[in-house]
């Protein structure tokens, strides 16, 4: 037992150690972006342009998603059809898309040659343009429209089956319900939900920097890398930097109070709905539900329809982009699967809740932010290109970190419950206790953060565009050939770079439920 003891104390220890670096790293590098800062009065007029713009896209592509995502809840939680899994899975596809992947997708249907202006060319309309602000809110909706769907859908979920059965009994309509059961829960859920893309998109870097740009459509984190790369005025990023802190700091610091519970009680956890309104009713929930899937299956459809053909033409550099990020990705999953590993179980046994506290600190501050203030400690010590594949790799690592702790702790802990008495009465402890308990145990939530890292490191194109790097990753590459409007190239690059991300985090995820 005093072994057991001893092994756990270990844990603990490693956890608080593999906390405190975390710490030092992040607020040592948020230090020196306040210190380089100097104050924000070396601000201008377009740099505060672009904080309301921030502030302005933000609020409005949350609100936009959050509404359009009401009806595709509604429909999905009270229809039931085949395919429908499908669907619903389907909808947390966009979160491990590559960004610049889907931004293609976007510029196949809505760009000047795409499916709509070609349309509305036919028809003599004027044509829609995906650049400046309206691209950027569109990008953000179709990211995010699936993540709203997906948490609205487990608020409609959420309601006792019985709640309705008793409204179906005392002869409620549609009117009625809606009062009396979904909007309480609408109340509680959609301010979270509303949050959520709200800081998701406060963050966004590649919408802006492919979709937006120019004076009236610049966000903080395209302001940081302008002046970053471009003017190489590390004061006046790290400025914006600041501002980009406090802004987030704030909206999480809301979103600790803003929802309000429904009330509704406990049921039977039973899966069985009433009968779902027919006529009117179901013939809108089938058609909001279609145009949900066609908004977010086209534009994928168009970019594999152009670029899958094109794969094998594809010159030397993009395949030699691709075996790096594969590399890179890898090497970032693991990193991330360590610290979230050792991190969950030093919190197993309740204890030392600051270390949980550390593992969320990247939530205060960007991938650019972070790249910055690491560009300003080590630019003394080392050449900008050869921070470039090592800094991004250490960067993914850390921001997949909250995702990675939040799969695992709720496991660890109930693996100390379940076992780690006995894994202390049998003196398990060491690699031992690593290799036939803990492993085993926690195989499919490390499978899925593992599979979640990689597809995330694989997308990334952030902190790799500070740096000027002669090395680029595939999302590197894939933008610069948008940027040479080699599109044929682009769309291929493209179909590979989705490919791969969702094959690693398919493989991850399969291994982890296999193990």
């Amino acid at each position: 037992m005093a072994s057991g003891i001893l092994a756990l104390t270990r844990a603990e220890a490693g956890g608080a150690l593999a906390a405190t670096a975390l710490a030092a790293l992040i607020l040592g590098t948020l230090a020196a972006v306040a210190w380089a800062a100097q104050g924000l009065a070396g601000l201008g007029p377009w740099d505060w342009r672009a904080v309301w713009f921030t502030l302005w896209q933000a609020a409005l592509s949350a609100t936009l998603s959050a509404l359009l995502a009401v009806p595709v809840a509604r429909a999905l939680a009270r229809r039931r059809f085949p395919g429908r899994s499908a669907l619903v899975t389907l909808l947390g596809a966009p979160f491990i898309l590559p960004v610049i992947v889907a931004i293609m997708g976007l510029v196949a249907v809505f760009g000047r040659n795409g499916a709509i202006n070609e349309a509305l060319r036919l028809a003599g309309l004027p044509e829609v343009s995906i650049y400046g602000w309206q691209g950027v809110i569109l990008a953000h909706v179709f990211f995010n429209l699936p993540l709203s769907v997906r948490l609205i859908l487990q608020g409609w979920q959420a309601i006792p089956a019985e709640r309705f059965r008793l409204a179906a009994s005392l002869g409620f309509g549609p009117r009625d319900v809606a009062r009396h059961l979904e909007r309480p829960m609408l109340r509680a859920v959609l301010p979270g939900v509303w949050l959520a893309v709200f800081l998701v998109c406060l963050t966004s870097f590649t919408v802006a920097l492919a979709l937006g740009g120019g004076p009236r459509a610049t966000t903080v984190e395209l302001a940081i890398y302008q002046a970053f790369r471009f003017d190489f005025d590390l004061g006046r990023a790290a400025s914006l930097g600041l501002v980009q802190i406090g802004i987030c700091v704030a909206a999480m610091a809301l979103a600790r109070w803003i929802a309000v519970p429904a009330g509704f009680g406990a049921g039977l956890d039973t899966d069985h709905m009433p009968a779902a309104p027919g006529g009117w009713n179901r013939i809108s929930d089938m058609a909001v539900i279609t145009m949900a899937a066609g908004f977010l299956i086209w534009p994928m459809t168009a970019v594999i329809a152009r670029g899958l053909p094109q794969i094998p033409d594809l010159p030397p550099e993009v395949w030699q982009a691709a075996g790096r990020s594969v590399v890179m990705a890898l090497i970032s999953a693991l990193l991330a699967l360590a610290l979230s590993l050792t991190l969950a179980l030093a919190l197993a046994r309740g204890r030392m809740r600051w270390v949980e506290t550390a593992g969320m600190l990247p939530l205060i501050a960007s991938p650019l932010v972070l790249g910055t203030g690491l560009f300003i400690l080590l630019r003394g010590w080392f050449l900008p290109q050869a921070l470039a594949l090592p800094v991004t790799v250490a960067i993914n690592a850390v921001m997949a970190l909250p995702f990675g702790l939040r799969a695992l702790i709720p496991a660890t802990r109930t693996l100390h419950r379940d076992y780690g008495r006995l894994a202390d009465s049998l003196d398990l402890r060491g690699l031992a206790r690593l290799r036939y308990l803990i492993l085993p145990r926690l195989a499919r939530p490390l499978g899925f953060a593992g599979g979640l890292a990689a597809a995330l490191a694989m997308g990334d194109l952030g902190v790799i565009t500070l740096f000027a790097s002669d090395r680029p990753t595939l999302p590197l590459q894939l933008f610069q050939l948008m940027n040479s409007y080699r599109m044929d190239d682009a769309s291929a690059c493209a179909v590979l770079l989705m490919a791969i991300s969702f094959g690693l985090f398919w493989i991850f995820d399969r291994g982890g439920r296999l193990a």
